[in-house]
């Protein structure tokens, strides 16, 4: 508990514990003081040069501190002479220095005021007194203690009686502060704040402090401008812009004003309740209090708000005052604040918190900018005035950023992100949206009307408190102790007469009241009256006198329009029927007092009744038109034109705007929505009443979603009956119909089933499958288009469930790393429905997690299922269950645990080839496939020997290679490759040759032994002896066929003995050698036979002759066409060659010969080559490529197959 100083009643000059000080031969001129709350008396009206009164340059400031501690009071006190400082207190006495002490530094004339072990009793207003021999300086200040302990529930003492009826007695004396008696003594710091206010801001000012008076206010107000204009000349050459003190969104305050100095380099100093306050020019600065100059404007900043930064604040020039500002900090916090809102472009977004304490407005920021309702903003209170919203509305990119909400000191602030609309179409600008991002989230109505609870609690407790001390105040004379009783009257009797005159004669003997000026305690002021209805003029006074009524100027007197009627303190006029005529200036005057208002006459606004009818017809728009209202009325002076939607006053801005002429008003609500549908309402106030007209707005929009939730009524094997409600909201034109959508559930999309009528809210789909489950859309439809879709929040199943019983347990067949044969037995019972098929789960061991290997709607046929999706090493187990047309049945026992991994087994090598040829030079790769369990040892042998260090093993799972990058002739033999496990052991043997095409055959020699027959001899080739799979070939042409045909293969030996040889032919021979890698060149034998290609022919010119010869280079007569047959088709193509000799022709494909291709019939029949492909290959693709060659030349020809698929 808080002990606070008791308030007490102020005193007039000489009273109190200075009345030593002056006496009545001294004057009593009252001054101001620099330092606010400082009273300041001249005892001379002159006071001599170099001399001056005392005056404070620090005041003592308040304390609450807590018993027990130390506490002081500092002041700074100047004046010449030294000023003599003492201190004193209301309730009690400083005398007691054991617990008061007055301390003085007379370097820095520092007076200090301490208490040692401060007691809850020494709560009480303090003063501080500084008197020298021209006058006296007084200034007060409050203790508060804080109690602890058990004295912390103690009850305040009650003081005695007499003390409280002294208290009582004194206060009578004094007018209330609204009506201070004597008007000087007003606080300086009221004048200080009306000297730099703005006029709109006085009648706040003086309610603040109790001034009713506002004629003698302005006139006492305009004197002392004139004082302080003068002041400031000297220094000021012009002031204005005068801003007082504003909360900035940064959380700084300042306030600014334009000041024209005659010397720039004249001092500024900044005050703060009378004591100089340090302030930087350099934002840099961490300094509290900054001044920054921009040419004439001067902005003075307070950075770090906290409570203690309320006060007066006032800036000098010298020691000129040239502005004052009154910074008033609001107890008020956030209980809710705001929280980040996350946007899509042209939707709106909101920020809302809510208040501890009602505030008519608090300030919202932009990114630090201040924001005004206007066409972006929207700024709404709620009635009780502790929610507040910050609408942003149609968001851009460029809106994202931080905001803020100011109120007093506190603040808070929250991100606005705002997303590109993602679907809107390309190049085109999207539509403004009708939904709102953001909030807070909670029910801020709940929140603010709890607060409000607490408020009205609070109110009620003050209440309480405040009766109380009033009781008290009236009960204290009764309870003070009776006065002591007069002596005892005389034994002798008394006659009854005279016992009566007893009390007749005590009021006699009573002392008689002072005489009381008299004064107008309540005055007039302006009325209005309207025409034809009475109006009253009251005037209140302290007492009872008499007084005269006055009209221009004129002395009234009761008569049969007005009457003027006494009751005690209070006088009245009455007018019984205002007209024209009683509009003018009335006085009252009683004695030296009088008061003076206005009446004025006139008439309350009105409407055409055929206007007001026309008014009240509906406004009917859809949405995104403009709704305009228009309202004529007669021209009135003084009239105040107000909209209200739905009971909230409409202001111009954003969407709204209203236009105001002398003869109408007009109203525009652009971009309507739907629920901007309600009440608009027009208002015309005047001094003289209020009138009111009012219409309906109506906005089209296709209706809201029918009303869920969706009910089953019925369902059977074959059919499904639900139910809805109509929507709350039509749209504002009737339903038309409703629109049923149907969704299988293991389905995607939703397909169409048909509508019903507006008056039939149930519908029937009996095109349904047992067992199937759907959910259904409806929407409602007007003819402003669809609602949204009300959906089904669970699917609906045809009929009834009937699951199959539970399968035989899964046995495991057989078992491999990668795959898990399984079969199992049907169910014993499938409960009347047929089974479709089987679902089968696993479940891993050392897991709780069984995983579905097939989905419902694809079930496994038949008892049997191979599960290849195992992990090599895991130990599953599985279970099964029947699926019917209702579903998957119950679930079957768990098989046993089995492994996923190969049974052990010997080694075996999977089809393997036992001999290969490489051409020398080339990598020589061996690659063996097996199979083993578990992983076999692999060993390569050669010739029965173990393989060289040079030689490459690459052993991955389940393969064997063996790899020699550059192999050689020696590289070929017999290879051996042994695989070896604990189940057995595995060789097989590789015969490799490594070979090239071998050289060709030595000479050839021919000799006929036999008529008709040539015997063919040739020198061996040189690879003969190095290749034991070397053989030859003979090839023959004679000049009849012009073709070479092979007459001998697989020759092993060096002669050969052509048959058919005829005679008158020529006849040519070719042998080759051939091995595994091809033919060789060919050796050519001589001519055997007549040579007919060569004719002697005789030359004119003398009987020399020369030779004449036909042979001619191969030319393409007719080249190759491109082809592209489907895939597996035959293929043939040709082409036709010629040259003599017949040339030697090679079909390439891709530049490879293919010649000796098995998969290829080449033929060259008479120049007619050709080549038969039986199935055409993707492989076959590609360029091929005809060359023809003699001893003459070459030619060639090419086309491209294409294969398709």
């Amino acid at each position: 508990m808080i002990n606070k100083s008791k308030d007490t009643i102020g005193m007039a000059n000489g009273q109190g514990p200075d009345a030593d000080i002056s006496d009545g031969t001294e004057v009593e001129i009252k001054k101001k003081s620099r330092v606010p709350g400082v009273m300041i008396v001249q005892f001379v009206e002159t006071i001599p040069e170099g001399k001056n009164h005392p005056d404070f340059t620090r005041k003592p400031i308040a304390l609450t501190i807590q018993e027990g501690k130390f506490a002081f009071f500092k002041a700074i006190v100047n004046g010449d002479p030294t000023p003599t400082v003492t201190w004193t207190r209301n309730n009690g006495d400083v005398s007691d220095t054991t617990r008061y002490q007055s301390k003085c530094n007379e370097v820095d004339n520092e007076h200090l005021f301490e208490m040692q072990n401060v007691k809850p009793d020494q709560a009480d207003t303090y003063k501080c007194i500084a008197t020298n021999e021209y006058g006296r300086a007084t200034v007060t200040v409050q203790l508060n203690v804080i109690a602890v302990g058990f004295q912390k529930n103690k009850a305040t003492e009650q003081p005695k009686a007499e003390d409280f009826k002294k208290a009582l007695t004194r206060k009578s004396k004094i007018r209330p502060k609204a009506e201070p008696k004597n008007k000087d003594e007003l606080d300086p710091k009221f004048w200080e704040i009306l000297l730099s206010a703005d006029k709109q801001e006085y009648e706040r000012i003086c309610a603040e402090y109790g001034i009713t008076d506002f004629r003698w206010m302005l006139k006492k107000l305009n004197e002392m401008k004139k004082e302080r204009e003068e002041e400031q000349a000297e220094f000021v050459k012009n002031i204005s812009q005068l801003k007082p003190i504003n909360v900035n969104g940064d959380g700084s305050a300042s306030f600014e004003f334009d000041m024209d100095l005659i010397n720039a380099n004249s001092a500024i100093f900044l005050y703060k309740d009378g004591e100089m306050v340090a302030f930087s020019r350099d934002e840099a600065e961490k300094q509290k209090h900054i001044l920054n100059k921009i040419g004439t404007k001067y902005v003075f900043s307070i950075k770090d708000l906290l409570p203690d930064d309320a006060g007066l604040y006032q800036v000098d020039v010298e020691d000129t005052n040239v502005f004052s500002t009154d910074f008033k900090i609001p107890v008020v916090d956030f209980l809710v604040k705001m929280k980040e809102v996350k946007a899509t472009e042209r939707e709106d977004a909101v920020f809302e918190c809510v208040l501890s304490n009602p505030f008519s407005r608090i300030k919202w920021f932009g990114k630090n900018l201040p924001l005004e309702q206007g066409e972006k903003f929207d700024i709404e209170v709620s009635e009780d005035k502790l929610i507040h919203r910050l609408v942003v509305k149609d968001c851009m990119i460029v809106d994202k950023g931080i905001y803020s909400a100011c109120a007093g000191i506190k603040s808070c602030n929250a991100w606005l992100i705002v997303e590109a609309d993602k679907t809107a179409p390309k190049g085109k600008k999207t539509e403004r949206k009708t939904t709102r991002a953001g909030g807070s989230g909670e029910d801020l109505a709940k929140i603010a009307q709890e607060q409000q609870v607490k408020l009205e609690k609070v109110k009620e407790e003050k209440k309480v408190q405040i009766e109380a001390a009033k009781q008290a105040a009236v009960e204290a004379p009764v309870e003070a102790p009776a006065p002591t009783p007069a002596a005892p009257a005389p034994t002798t009797p008394t006659p009854p007469a005279a016992t009566t005159e007893v009390p007749a004669t005590a009021p006699a003997e009573a002392p008689k009241a002072p005489d009381i000026n008299p004064e107008i305690t309540s005055g007039l002021s302006d009325i209005y009256a309207v025409r034809g209805q009475s109006a009253e003029l009251l005037i209140k006074m302290n007492t009872d006198a008499k007084g005269t009524w006055f009209k221009d100027g004129e002395e009234l007197t009761s008569n049969r329009g007005a009457s003027i009627t006494n009751d005690g303190t209070s006088h009245k006029l009455t007018i019984q029927s205002c007209e024209d005529d009683h509009s003018g200036l009335y006085r009252f005057v009683s004695g030296d007092t009088s008061t003076e208002g206005k009446l004025i006459v006139g008439d309350v606004p009105e409407f055409d009744p055929d206007d007001l009818h026309k008014f009240s017809r509906p406004v009917i728009v859809k949405v995104g038109q403009t709704a305009t209202f228009k309202m004529p009325f007669p021209p009135q002076e003084s009239i105040d034109i107000t909209w209200f939607k739905d009971g909230s006053q409409l202001k111009d801005g954003g969407g709204v705007k209203i236009f105001k002429e002398s003869n109408h008003s007009r109203l525009l609500l652009r971009d309507c929505l739907r629920t901007d549908t309600g009440e608009v309402k027009i208002q015309l106030k005047t001094p003289f009443g209020t009138v009111e007209a009012t219409t309906q707005l109506i906005v089209l929009d296709r209706p809201g979603p029918p009303e869920g939730p969706v009910e089953l009524v019925e369902t059977s094997s074959s059919m499904i009956e639900f139910m809805w409600n109509p929507p709350k909201d039509d749209g504002g034109s009737p339903v038309t119909n409703y629109i049923i959508e149907r969704q299988q559930t293991t389905q995607s999309q939703f397909a169409k089933l048909g509508d019903v009528t507006a008056d039939n809210t149930t519908y029937r789909d009996r095109n349904v499958n047992h067992g199937k489950t759907y959910n259904y859309r409806i929407y409602a439809e007007n003819p402003e288009g669809l609602s949204d879709a009300l959906e089904t929040e669970d699917a609906f199943m045809a009929g009834v469930l009937i699951l199959s019983g539970p399968p035989g347990a899964p046995d495991v067949v057989s078992a491999s790393k990668t795959c898990i044969n399984l079969t199992w037995t049907c169910p014993e019972d499938d409960r009347g429905e047929p089974i479709i098929g089987y679902q089968l789960e696993k479940r891993k061991k050392d897991t709780s997690q069984w995983i579905a290997l097939n989905p419902v709607n694809e079930p496994i046929e038949g008892e049997s299922y191979a599960v290849k999706a195992v992990t090599e090493g895991s130990e599953y187990e599985f279970r099964v269950a029947a699926i019917n047309k209702s579903g998957a049945g119950d679930l079957s026992p768990p098989s046993k645990m089995v492994c996923a991994k190969n049974p052990n087994m010997r080694p075996c090598f999977k089809d393997p080839e036992d001999f290969m040829v490489v051409r020398a030079g080339n990598s020589m790769r061996i690659k063996i496939n097996y199979e083993a369990e578990p992983a076999p040892e692999i060993t390569w042998l050669k010739d029965n020997e173990p393989i060289d260090v040079w030689t490459n093993v690459i052993n991955t799972e389940g393969m064997s290679q063996l790899v020699i990058p550059s192999s050689k002739r020696s590289d070929s033999g017999i290879f051996t490759i042994k695989a070896k496990n604990s189940s057995g052991e595995a060789s097989f043997d590789i015969e490799v040759r490594v070979t090239e095409e071998p050289k060709s055959p030595g000479p050839i020699a021919l000799e006929q032994t036999v008529q008709g027959k040539v015997v063919i001899s040739w020198a061996p080739s040189p690879d003969q002896e190095l290749d034991d799979r070397m053989y030859y070939v003979v090839a023959e042409h004679n000049s009849n066929s012009r073709m070479w045909k092979n007459i001998g293969d697989r020759l092993y030996g060096n002669t050969f003995t052509a048959i058919n040889i005829e005679d008158g032919r020529e006849y040519h021979f070719r042998v080759y050698a051939k091995n595994d890698m091809g033919l060789s060149d060919p050796s050519v034998s001589p001519t055997w036979g007549a040579n007919s290609n060569r004719v002697p022919v005789a030359l004119t010119g003398g009987g020399a002759t020369t030779a004449f010869t036909i042979e001619k280079s191969p030319s393409i007569l007719v080249p190759l066409k491109v082809h592209s047959p489907p895939k597996g088709y035959q293929l043939y193509m040709t082409c036709a060659v010629r040259g003599t000799p017949t040339p030697n022709v090679k079909w390439y494909l891709n530049d490879v010969c293919i010649n000796s291709d098995k998969n290829y019939y080449i033929t060259n029949a008479y120049g007619i080559c050709s080549i038969s492909i039986i199935r055409v290959r993707s492989e076959d693709s590609g360029e091929y490529k005809v060359v023809a060659v003699n001893s003459l030349g070459h030619a060639e020809c090419s086309t491209k197959l294409k294969v398709r698929d």
